[in-house]
């Protein structure tokens, strides 16, 4: 399974869903069947390292990640390579139409809509509360991985 995480930058949702996803599969012993990135839907911070605050956030939470992971834009190639799109709100499901315009095979989804809430998670960017969206990615990365 291919699984690509967006947010709006690629600095803080979504690295941190890449890496909660990444412990929980490694945690089962299932690395092995699982490929997982995470990209932006925005320019805004191309090439930009995990925003520190979610750095301290994962290791609070003794979640390694990549130190060198940088952010990047998804692409419509990014479309055939992964199996499932997982955007972080509503408003990453409306930019990412700019690059991927049609959804035939029904791979893009709302990171909450597998913890059966159409909600998004908490952006700590505008609230600095990291804690909560780390909750929020962990209940929808625990979902997820259960309903496949």
């Amino acid at each position: 399974m291919r699984i690509l995480f967006v947010c709006h930058g690629n600095i803080c949702r979504s690295p941190m869903a890449e890496f909660v996803l990444k412990a929980l599969v490694k945690a089962k012993g299932i690395e092995d069947q699982y490929y997982i990135e995470s990209a932006a839907v925005t320019t805004d911070e191309l090439g930009n390292p995990i925003y520190p605050p979610a750095k301290r956030c994962l290791s609070q939470h003794g979640v390694s990640f990549d130190p060198a992971k940088r952010a990047r834009q998804i692409t419509r190639a990014d479309y055939d390579l992964f199996d499932r799109i997982i955007c972080m709100d509503a408003s990453n499901m409306r930019l990412i139409r700019r690059i991927i315009p049609s959804d035939p095979d029904g791979k893009i989804h709302l990171l909450m809509s597998y913890a059966g809430s159409g909600r998004d998670v908490a952006d700590p960017w505008y609230t600095g509360d990291f804690e909560t969206a780390f909750q929020d990615i962990l209940t929808g990365c625990e979902a997820m991985l259960n309903s496949f």
